[in-house]
């Protein structure tokens, strides 16, 4: 039997937070730690019936799982989101606090940087990187001292395609925020880390990697491994890294690419 399954039964479940969890790379992590017995707080924006299929597979796997809706680009909401959670963690584990904050929901932008409005920008700024910022700020008090925290960067962060600039910039953002925060919250023993996937085979930006054949072919070309990137791949190596035996990793950019662009 698997130790986190032992934690579970003894009544010890852990908790995690996934931000954007109805689809794509937060359903992936959120079903990983589920098959190790963690329980499961999902959210989403506006895909509520996905999102309550990904509770329902949690709850398959035999731990307990609840959908909470979230606009993770509007700061306002978060003291009644932050209520919500409360209530949550009191109606379904009995408990005030949870161990794991993954901060994964967040979207594209493909206008080159002459083509790129202030709208635009904004948009992918106040999801990406404001969001977090506050978001995280606001639910430091329901995470318990010695949890984790995972931030999504991007491959993009290192290496550069045309047409990226905004989104990039605001996950080179993140992995400085990361950085900050492991080292503000480590009288707390909160490990901070980002993970940075590569070109990964999910609907993100319309789904052009997982779709586009040629797309897909090209990046694959550049890729260590041969491959672009799965979705399991990315959720099992977040799932991995929140494990007991990684509890001294903090303040760390960890790229999962396959070896892209190297």
């Amino acid at each position: 039997m698997m130790l986190e399954d032992k934690t579970m039964m003894q009544g010890k479940t852990k908790i995690a937070l996934i931000t954007g969890a109805s689809r794509g790379l937060g359903k992936s992590t959120a079903l990983a730690l589920a098959k190790k017995g963690v329980g499961v707080i999902v959210t989403y924006l506006n895909s509520e019936t996905e999102a309550k299929s990904v509770v329902s597979e949690i709850k398959a796997l035999g731990t307990k799982a609840v959908a909470l809706q979230l606009d993770t680009g509007n700061i306002k909401t978060f003291d009644a989101f932050v209520v919500q959670v409360k209530q949550s963690l009191q109606d379904i584990w009995q408990t005030e606090q949870f161990d794991f904050l993954i901060n994964n929901a967040g979207i594209g932008s493909n206008s080159s940087f002459v083509e790129t409005t202030e709208a635009e920008f904004d948009q992918v700024f106040n999801i990406n990187f404001k969001g977090v910022f506050f978001l995280t700020q606001k639910l430091l008090p329901l995470l318990k001292d010695g949890g984790r925290i995972v931030n999504l960067s991007s491959g993009l962060a290192r290496f550069t395609h045309p047409g990226r600039a905004t989104y990039a910039s605001t996950k080179g953002a993140i992995e400085v925020l990361t950085r900050y925060l492991a080292k503000e919250l480590g009288h707390r023993q909160i490990t901070v880390n980002a993970v940075a996937p590569g070109a990964t085979a999910t609907d993100f930006s319309g789904g052009i990697v997982r779709d586009n054949p040629d797309v897909n072919k090209a990046i694959a070309s550049q890729v260590a491994l041969g491959r672009v990137g799965e979705p399991d791949d990315i959720g099992g190596a977040i799932a991995s890294l929140l494990a007991d035996e990684n509890r001294w990793i903090t303040g760390q950019r960890i790229e999962v690419s396959g070896g892209q662009s190297l």
